[in-house]
């Protein structure tokens, strides 16, 4: 090499790449000197490649990584680093592999699909389906009823506080809040609680959300984290009937929360799933947060269901829950928009359309059931 030898640098970069699975992907880096020792990393360690799948060379001062069929083992950051005697220079690039579409959300059909709920013959033993949200603080429970509220009435609906980034809760009272256009009301009622926390005599009261479900709490009762109501409050709804139960449960968590969820959190949760379900009661899972710190995402929402992110969130909720895939819907609220957003509507209208069934559902059992014990 004698007096060629000089300090390398990258003339060209690699650059970030969202393919499909299956393609081929090229990484290329056009360096100052041929006189240099290439290595390839992957998320911080040594590329290992895979014959017939990995292929690294180079043609005078141009370095290639050629990956044929990319598929999901395939994503990550990936680092070329040029070394000599005089010194070293690197350059990477994030490779973003999209996976095969498993869930449809009709992303064209707003209006269909709106009209289709508000257009909806619930059971008539009940004049409204109530949906009762649960969850951390900050998990996103108010913001999702404001993001529904909003999508019925066609403006930005903000009068359900939410608690943001915060660690204390910002509903302080068991609130209804029910849905209704220039057209007039929907039989649709979603119920706001005080957010759980990982202290356990912090955050809504555990038995306070089973008072909830069995509708034994009536609406403006105020939550003591340390006192659940009681049979003698105000509040207390001695004989409720199928109209004052909740008739779907559904579970909110962040999807950059999963992960740190404490067993105190996780016990509550489950104590609240298995009452809910020795009642029957149908329950959904909501993640919220989706858009965050998922880049294929936050460029296009429809990519949504071909994100190994969000598969991956959604597996995990599965299991700290055991609530199963088909029950869980990734949504995103309106938190930063000052408009009106199809995809963001189109999103949640395709978990609503479902969930309203399943309430339907759980009333029609109820109703048939009562129906033939008085027989």
């Amino acid at each position: 090499m004698g007096g060629n030898v000089v300090k390398p640098e990258c003339v060209t970069v690699l650059g970030d790449k969202n393919v499909t699975s299956g393609v081929r992907v090229i990484l290329r880096c056009e360096a100052n000197t041929e006189y240099v020792t290439a290595t390839w990393e992957k998320d911080g360690s040594k590329l290992s490649c895979v014959e017939g799948k990995h292929k690294v060379y180079k043609i005078g001062k141009t370095f290639t990584l050629d990956i044929l069929n990319a598929d999901e083992t395939d994503e990550g950051k990936y680092t070329l680093t040029l070394s000599n005697d005089k010194g070293s220079a690197s350059c990477s690039a994030f490779i973003r592999v999209e996976i095969k579409k498993w869930r449809e959300v009709r992303w064209q059909s707003q209006a269909e699909m709106l009209n289709n709920i508000k257009t909806f013959n619930i059971c008539n033993e009940v004049e409204e389906l109530h949906f009762l949200l649960y969850g951390p603080v900050g998990a996103g429970k108010s913001s999702t009823i404001n993001t529904i509220k909003s999508i019925f009435e066609g403006r930005l609906f903000v009068n359900c506080q939410a608690a943001a980034g915060s660690t204390t809760s910002h509903t302080l009272s068991f609130e209804s809040f029910r849905l209704e256009d220039e057209e007039g009301s929907f039989p649709f009622a979603f119920y706001d609680v005080m957010g759980a926390e990982a202290e356990a005599k912090a955050g809504v009261n555990t038995q306070d959300i089973i008072s909830a479900l069995k509708g034994h709490m009536k609406e403006g009762y105020k939550f003591i984290s340390n006192a659940p109501v009681s049979e003698s409050d105000l509040y207390y709804n001695r004989n409720p009937s199928l109209s004052d139960q909740m008739h779907c449960l559904v579970n909110i968590i962040a999807a950059d929360r999963i992960s740190i969820m404490d067993n105190e959190s996780r016990n509550k949760w489950k104590t609240i799933k298995e009452t809910a379900s020795s009642m029957g009661i149908p329950q959904v899972l909501f993640i919220t947060h989706v858009d965050r710190g998922c880049p294929l995402i936050k460029d296009n929402l429809q990519n949504i269901y071909k994100s190994r992110k969000i598969k991956e969130k959604m597996i995990q909720c599965s299991n700290l829950t055991g609530i199963p895939m088909n029950l869980i819907f990734p949504v995103v609220n309106y938190h930063e928009q000052t408009n009106m957003n199809t995809d963001i509507n189109c999103l949640m209208l395709d978990a609503l359309k479902i969930i309203v069934h399943w309430a339907n559902d759980y009333v029609k059992k109820r109703s048939d059931n009562q129906t033939s014990h008085q027989e």
